[in-house]
């Protein structure tokens, strides 16, 4: 941890987005890493919820969403379409945004479901999901040239294929990422990070917090001053999640 860093350097803004129906899988856990880490940076966290029918806030520097049943994405279905335009504004305006299975889904253009039922998404990201019959469950390991190993856990049947422009994340090295044939993880643009994986995905991945934060900041003041953090336990739980079966 830093070594007595006062909060002085200034506040960031963290908005979640529906916490109440997207927020099965322990993305509550990115939220909590982002706040810390914040704090252990020497800035100032100030996490906002935005659920189905609030307003929603006129200044924030970092967004945050998270996995969802089928049901719950329907719930948030009209909420999400309202801000379609505002959201999409974010995105091309370098808003830093980490969106988690469900709502890395409604980012894409559409999910169409087993029942052959379509989803429409907002279509921040290029990308499509289908309704698969086979799950795809277990442990992760992705190498990104960004990042590095990624670790994580997967949970779902939707298969996303992104469109012919989009980055993926990550290289699947265990486990099957995006779908069961292109071994992609996730996905890329300007400063938005996608990905199907929980665990939460931020306590063992450190670099994708800081670079979320390091965005967050910049954009906001200009330049980032981070603080000394000791992730030796971080470090260790990468190292076990390793040796971990798929």
């Amino acid at each position: 941890m830093p070594n007595g860093t006062a909060n002085t350097k200034g506040t960031i803004r963290v908005l979640q987005l529906y916490p109440r129906e997207m927020n099965i899988y322990g993305d509550w856990g990115n939220v909590l890493v982002l706040k810390q880490r914040l704090s252990w940076h020497g800035y100032t966290p100030e996490i906002l919820e935005h659920n189905a029918g609030d307003p929603f806030p006129s200044d924030v520097d970092l967004i945050i969403g998270g996995g969802g049943q089928d049901s719950g994405q329907l719930v948030i279905q009209e909420d999400l379409q309202a801000l379609a335009p505002t959201l999409r504004g974010l995105a091309e305006e370098n808003l830093p945004m980490l969106l988690i299975c469900g709502l890395y889904q409604l980012f894409g253009n559409f999910f169409r479901t087993q029942n052959g039922s379509v989803i429409p998404g907002i279509g921040v990201l290029d990308l499509e999901t289908h309704g698969g019959e086979k799950r795809l469950i277990g442990n992760v390991v992705a190498t990104s040239p960004e990042f590095g190993d990624i670790h994580g856990y997967e949970n779902h049947s939707g298969q996303t294929f992104l469109g012919p422009e989009l980055a993926p994340l990550a290289t699947v090295t265990k486990g099957e990422g995006n779908n069961a044939t292109d071994e992609h993880e996730g996905a890329r643009y300007r400063n938005i990070v996608a990905s199907y994986l929980h665990g939460s995905l931020l306590p063992k991945n450190p670099a994708i917090a800081d670079f979320l934060i390091r965005k967050a900041v910049e954009r906001k003041f200009g330049s980032f001053d981070p603080g000394v953090i000791d992730d030796s336990l971080a470090e260790a739980a990468r190292r076990h999640a390793a040796t971990r079966p798929r």
